[in-house]
């Protein structure tokens, strides 16, 4: 007998827990302009953040050595940023129609640059700017970035292990304490490099299960002649060679966690075997007569968008649905650039403390310039990261091996190779199958139809191949008056706004206005339902969802 939880919906011998159990951070708050600290010359600093609500207030906002006061996450006050080398004539921070904001001198010598490019007297930033973030810099000295950002304080509690305060990490932290202690499996969508590993032993670290083993398995590099053995183990003399009886990944992560990554690179044989213990929560190792009940918490994680690859024939939909018992979703790293400056500092001090010279990161004295200067971390701020946080680390690592070969750490050849170049959107990439895979998709990618790759999107008047509008380049509303007027189909809407489906999904993700399916409570769906007499087109018109996504939950909840 399977008992049902508050949040649960039991499908048969399946659980599925919905992302909506709880409201996500961001769920219901609007996001509002804000400066964070990136780079201070007390370090410590880094992560401030100073929001804007007065800018829809008085209009004006005014930023200096004195004002306006930087308070870090979870504290009570705060310090403005008091470096003496900043002016005390402000910088005015104006709202303009449109959502547009104004950056405004007020004369002096101080030099003060946003985006790499000195600011004269006035620059307007658009609302697309604003969201992607700007990189101001302050004489060199201090390095902000004016982007939207939850204005609610942090949740307390541990971290997780999860470096930085970007509401979107604060999501997946939440869903990590949510999960945790569940039975349900987990599937971890991100771009390659974004941490779904760290996410995924953060999920075991905060279950019941963190004194048990944690098994991680690269699904691509199993041998499909061998897969069997690997993920299920072998009796002795079931194959030749087979000297002595061996454990398969399910026995060794008995009792704990067991993560799959790269489940999209699966073969199909190798797929069915999953799919059949996942469906039978039993094992049979090569060679044994009796299958056994395995007590394996299974987490799997993904790049792949992983509904093409049903469609495609590539990926059992039986599978998908098993794995996707519950979905967390990585940011990419160019989606949390207010993280960046914390992230370089974390992955400083641990490179610097491994060749015992810590002591570079402490508070220079009076008169001495920071061994980590302000204008490398506004270029790395700027920089996109197509590698996201795995290569920004890799990045410092390299700037820490090669500092003794330059003057400074702006003259580093691997920041030059790095930034000389621009880093384009990630576009669809080729898996070992030759075929097109997919960037990774947030929490509701399965409310997405099939789409076939190598079609572009005409939007606003592009013809076919004329290339693809940049997200940064969609405001908030664009965006919701394309989902409104393509009635909530995802690949219509991409259409319309002329990005990709890959766009449109982070897009959806790091917009708060807009309502997922999988986010709903269950009552409002069933209430709605009786209001609508189940006319699904009227419930999708009022709930303002994807029809695909509505109807799966409907089923679920077994309204029809």
């Amino acid at each position: 007998m399977m008992l049902e939880r508050p949040g649960v919906t039991t499908l048969g011998a399946m659980t599925t827990q919905h992302p909506s159990a709880a409201a996500s951070p961001s769920a219901g708050a609007r996001l509002v302009p804000a400066l964070t600290i990136l780079y201070h010359p007390r370090l410590e600093r880094v992560g401030e953040r100073a929001v804007l609500r007065d800018i829809a207030v008085r209009d004006a906002v005014e930023l200096s050595r004195m004002t306006p006061c930087f308070v870090a996450p979870g504290a009570s006050r705060g310090a403005p940023l008091e470096d003496i080398h900043l002016s005390r004539k402000p910088l005015r921070l104006l709202a303009l129609p449109g959502r547009q904001i104004r950056l405004e001198t007020s004369g002096g010598r101080m030099r003060i640059a946003a985006q790499g490019a000195p600011l004269q007297t006035v620059c307007d930033l658009s609302e697309a700017e604003v969201e992607q973030g700007v990189v101001i810099e302050l004489a060199e000295r201090v390095v902000l970035l004016l982007h939207m950002a939850d204005p609610r304080p942090p949740e307390p509690g541990d971290r997780l292990g999860l470096i930085g305060d970007n509401h979107v990490v604060a999501r997946v932290r939440q869903d990590i304490r949510r999960v945790a202690n569940l039975e349900t499996t987990v599937l971890i969508r991100g771009e390659t490099g974004t941490g779904k590993e760290l996410v995924a032993r953060a999920i075991h670290e905060a279950s019941g299960r963190r004194g048990r083993p944690f098994v991680a398995v690269n699904m691509a590099a199993i041998p499909l002649s061998l897969a069997a053995a690997e993920l299920f183990g072998a009796e002795r003399g079931a194959y030749t060679g087979a000297v002595q009886s061996r454990p398969g990944y399910f026995s060794l992560a008995h009792d704990g966690t067991l993560f799959l990554d790269e489940i999209g690179e699966a073969p199909p044989d190798v797929q069915a075997m999953l799919l059949r213990a996942l469906e039978t929560g039993e094992i049979q190792a090569v060679g044994a007569q009796q299958p056994r009940k395995t007590r394996a918490r299974l987490i799997a994680a993904t790049d792949a968008d992983l509904e093409v690859r049903v469609a495609e024939g590539a990926f059992r939909a039986p599978l998908l649905h098993r794995l996707a018992g519950y979905e967390i979703a990585l940011p990419p790293l160019r989606r949390r650039r207010d993280d960046i400056g914390r992230l370089v500092v974390h992955f400083l001090r641990e490179e610097l403390e491994a060749s015992g010279e810590a002591r570079r990161l402490d508070s220079p004295a009076p008169g001495e310039l920071p061994w980590l200067p302000a204008p490398l971390v506004a270029r790395l701020a700027r920089h996109d990261w197509p590698g996201n946080v795995r290569q920004l680390r890799n990045t410092v690592r390299q700037m820490v091996m090669a500092r003794q070969e330059a003057a400074s750490l702006e003259e580093l050849p691997v920041i030059e190779r790095l930034l000389e170049r621009p880093t384009p959107e990630p576009r669809p990439r080729a898996d070992r199958h030759g075929e097109a895979a997919a960037a990774p998709s947030p929490s509701d990618r399965v409310e997405a139809e099939p789409v076939s790759h190598g079609a572009e999107p005409p939007g606003h008047g592009r013809g076919k191949g004329a290339g693809w509008r940049k997200p940064s380049e969609v405001r908030e509303e664009e965006l919701l008056d394309a989902l409104r007027r393509s009635r909530w189909d995802l690949k219509a809407a991409a259409e319309l706004l002329g990005v990709s489906r890959t766009s449109l999904y982070a897009l959806v993700e790091s917009c708060p206005r807009v309502r997922r399916a999988g986010h709903l409570p269950l009552d409002e769906i069933a209430r709605c339902y009786r209001e609508c007499n189940g006319h699904i087109d009227a419930m999708v018109e009022r709930l303002e969802v994807s029809k695909r996504a509505l109807l799966r939950r409907i089923r679920e909840l077994r309204l029809t």
